[in-house]
């Protein structure tokens, strides 16, 4: 991430490393079940053992929003909506899940109407009921959800509870117990509002759920596992949901370890080490650079490489000197070698050039490579000649240059050579390195000035807006605040008239509304130099010899409940 969703990256130098009424729109097939996994009962039982150096934070669904914990919450939470639990492309569509079907959509894409699942339980044996849907969406806005104030403030309603949260009342939603709907109101169309839906985020809880924080205090929730324990300095236990049956294996299927613990305060080391002797079942960290070599060659078997939509890339400043000229960041985007960032990162098998801000095999996404010669559709490599012109042309050179970076060892290696690089086509290149904890914040807030810098984005879920509209829509631009995720500062009204054009597009006609993100796409980046995007990495997943059924979700990473302890 960089996102607030806490991503985990590799080593480096690991080279060696091989609208009317109408239902929403999803891909799914009308018998989702019948393409979903096939539980198998011989493979039932035994503890699985997760290794992570330190805890995720919050046990709360509805505010953490890190990968660790979303892992272990799509077992054990449900919302309305879930994303279908396959591998593959399709794990990024959406399938009903406490509702019986996908909602009907009407008032010209403003209102969604559920039908609530009847016989449902939480793990603690209380019914499921829409006041409980209807409590949870509220609950949202009390407990300050991260994203309360952007994915959910269009429910009508949301304003007031903005304003005053602890009161919250989301008059958009409409329960009604006889005939278990649920009606939620929306003050315009939101083509991303099912997507939002089917997160975390969107679990519904009991109605006697605290309005704060839960902290270290479980939630009982309805999926196939439920926190019996946490404690955040050792280990945190789940145990089999004892109310839990499957009412749609696409949405939740049966789990199959009795028991799932993730254990804290092991070093990444010594937690590879554990799932070679086969003490534990998997490594959440970054596998040490020191090892991919040996793990590469000697446990091929038990190591897991995916594709990421995701992206790594430098955002330039449009609003100072030096990059406040497009000539320069033009410049920039000549000079920067994205196989020399590949290969830093760790090399072909766990990265991939990208030129575009869309990542391959996301919605929207185009080949396209203006800033090379020739200019084309797939990365050919630096021109460093056209990029020391552009300098010169744009005025800037021996301009002082700062590149801003995280401290780990991936991320100020990449930085250093950027700065090599700037240094090569004439301006004074420094890097500047910060905590990690601080930087993503740092590098937002206008008032330090950043003229570029490095980060990440992984998708939150598989729509254009997630990328486009979220990092250079003029609305995500807040000078002074360090939560401006615009770093760029790029606002252009008429490039976000068509943004809004685009999500209008996606209710009725998504073919035409990614083909109207992608135009999107080549305005900013092709256009306007916004960013120099370097590549898309890979996931690395490490599991033991004694761990099966390893199955991969482009939108929760490995499904933990999935695995078999043989």
């Amino acid at each position: 991430m960089k996102k607030f969703r806490l991503m985990r990256i590799v080593g480096a130098f690991a080279a060696t490393l091989l609208v009317g009424s109408s239902a929403v729109t999803s891909s799914v097939p009308a018998s989702a079940d019948s393409s979903s996994f096939t539980y198998q009962p011989s493979h039932a039982g035994g503890t699985l053992k997760l290794l992570a150096s330190t805890a995720g934070g919050t046990l709360d669904p509805q505010v953490n929003y890190t990968l660790q914990y979303w892992q272990l919450f799509q077992a054990s939470y449900d919302g309305l909506l879930s994303f279908h639990k396959v591998s593959g492309q399709s794990s990024f569509d959406v399938v009903p899940d406490l509702a019986t079907a996908l909602p009907i959509v009407s008032n010209g894409g403003k209102t969604y109407t559920f039908t609530l699942r009847k016989g449902i339980k939480f793990s603690n044996g209380a019914p499921v009921t829409v006041n409980d849907v209807k409590a949870s969406l509220e609950r949202l806005f009390k407990v300050s959800n991260p994203n309360a104030g952007s994915w959910y403030a269009g429910i009508v309603g949301a304003t007031a509870c903005l304003a005053t949260p602890a009161t919250c009342t989301l008059s958009g939603v409409v329960v009604d117990p006889s005939t278990n709907k649920v009606v939620i109101n929306l003050t315009t169309p939101d083509a991303e509002f099912a997507d939002q839906l089917a997160t975390p985020f969107g679990s519904v809880l009991p109605a006697t759920a605290p309005s704060k924080d839960s902290g270290t205090t479980p939630i009982p929730g309805t999926g196939a596992y439920y926190f019996k324990s946490y404690n955040p300095n050792t280990k945190l236990v789940m145990l089999r949901n004892p109310n839990f049956k499957v009412w749609s294996a696409a949405a939740q299927p049966q789990g199959y370890p009795d028991e799932i613990d993730q254990v804290f305060s092991n070093t990444p080391e010594s937690e590879v080490t554990m799932v070679e002797n086969n003490q534990a079942n998997f490594v959440f960290d970054p596998l040490p650079s020191d090892r991919l070599s040996q793990l590469s060659s000697k446990y091929a078997n038990q190591l897991h490489v995916n594709t990421l939509t995701a992206i790594w890339y430098m955002p330039m400043n449009v609003n100072i000197a030096p990059f406040n000229n497009k000539l320069a960041r033009e410049a920039v985007n000549y000079a920067i070698d994205k196989n020399a960032a590949v290969k830093i990162f760790g090399g072909s098998k766990l990265a991939s050039p990208v030129c575009t801000i869309l990542p391959p095999g996301f919605p929207g996404h185009v080949d396209s490579c203006p800033f090379q010669t020739p200019a084309g559709s797939t990365y050919s490599g630096p021109d460093l000649a056209k990029a020391k012109a552009l300098v010169k042309q744009s005025g800037t050179s021996g301009a002082a240059v700062a590149i801003v970076a995280t401290n780990d060892t991936v991320n100020a290696a990449v930085a250093q050579y950027a700065a090599s690089v700037l240094n090569q086509i004439g301006y004074k290149a420094t890097v500047k390195l910060l905590s990690a904890n601080i930087q993503f914040n740092y590098i937002q807030n206008t008032k330090n000035k950043v003229q570029i810098s490095l980060t990440q984005w992984y998708q939150d879920y598989p729509q254009a807006s997630d990328f486009l509209k979220i990092l250079l829509s003029c609305s995500q631009f807040h000078p002074g605040s360090d939560n401006s995720i615009n770093i760029s500062g790029f606002c252009n009204k008429s490039i976000d008239a068509e943004m809004a054009t685009a999500s209008t597009d996606m209710i009725s006609n998504p073919t035409a509304g990614n083909a109207l993100w992608s135009k999107i796409d080549q305005a900013i980046q092709g256009g306007n130099a916004v960013w120099a995007p370097l590549f898309t990495p890979k996931q690395i997943d490490f599991v033991s010899s004694g761990t099966g059924n390893y199955q991969f979700s482009k939108e929760f990473y490995m499904y933990v409940d999935q695995l078999w302890v043989k």
